[in-house]
């Protein structure tokens, strides 16, 4: 299962998964969209391996009722992927709810929604893997988008946590922090951008640490030495950069 899976990572991830072997389970909002991916990847394969489900993962009270949807038709899952996420354009100066609080709404309370809903059946099953789309923006507060940041530090947290409780049972918990990658969220993000993959070269890295079974993956994985730099600023030269 793939939430959010119509465009960029979540679209790279699903086709890499069926190409992997797995029947993929897609889920966005964007039925025009989500109906493009799933025709394309089935004609690819030359049979039915990919299933639109039209979801919108603010629409917390539907996460139950769409998840057993989903088993139902599928007959059972052993993975899920949450990839939703938004990040609209802040200005340096603005605090604007109304922009904020979707970035919330679809970056950490869907997740919790239905990464939860994965971890109880995975829980039961003693086997499967949770895997969410997290961001290196998550690592530390920084003063281009505070929501954006909040939400994705939320999101680790949460992982973590699961990861915790599951491990010692059988379910692999995966946070994926990928840096800047080639899709529409990153043109409304300010900061200076380098090292840009493409939303391909991400859907590979996270099929190749679920593959190992790992449970924490910068993508690339230089990443993970600029955030140990990144975190490793005391926080009254943190606060005087612009970035």
């Amino acid at each position: 299962m793939v939430v959010g899976a119509s465009s960029g990572i979540g679209a790279a991830i699903a086709r890499r998964l069926v190409i992997e072997g797995y029947v993929v389970a897609a889920l966005a909002r964007n039925k025009t969209a989500l109906d493009k991916l799933c025709d394309e990847i089935n004609k690819a394969a030359k049979e039915t391996r990919a299933f639109a489900f039209v979801h919108d993962v603010t629409e917390i009270e539907k996460i139950p009722l769409a998840f057993e949807r989903v088993l139902k038709d599928l007959g059972g899952i052993d993975a899920l992927v949450y990839v939703a996420g938004v990040m609209p354009k802040v200005e340096r100066n603005e605090f604007n709810l109304d922009k904020d609080q979707p970035m919330i709404d679809t970056n950490l309370t869907g997740a919790v929604g239905w990464l939860g809903a994965g971890a109880s059946l995975f829980q039961c099953m003693g086997s499967g893997k949770l895997v969410g789309i997290s961001s290196v923006a998550g690592d530390r507060g920084r003063v281009l988008n505070p929501a954006y940041n909040a939400s994705k530090a939320g999101l680790d947290a949460y992982l973590e946590a699961l990861r915790n409780r599951l491990t010692r049972l059988g379910v692999q918990v995966l946070t994926v922090k990928p840096g800047f990658v080639d899709t529409e969220m990153l043109k409304a993000s300010r900061s200076p951008k380098f090292g840009v993959i493409s939303a391909e070269r991400a859907a590979a890295g996270v099929w190749a640490a679920m593959r190992a079974g790992k449970q924490l993956v910068y993508l690339p994985w230089y990443w993970r030495w600029i955030m140990f730099v990144v975190k490793s600023v005391p926080s009254f030269i943190f606060r005087r950069l612009s970035f």
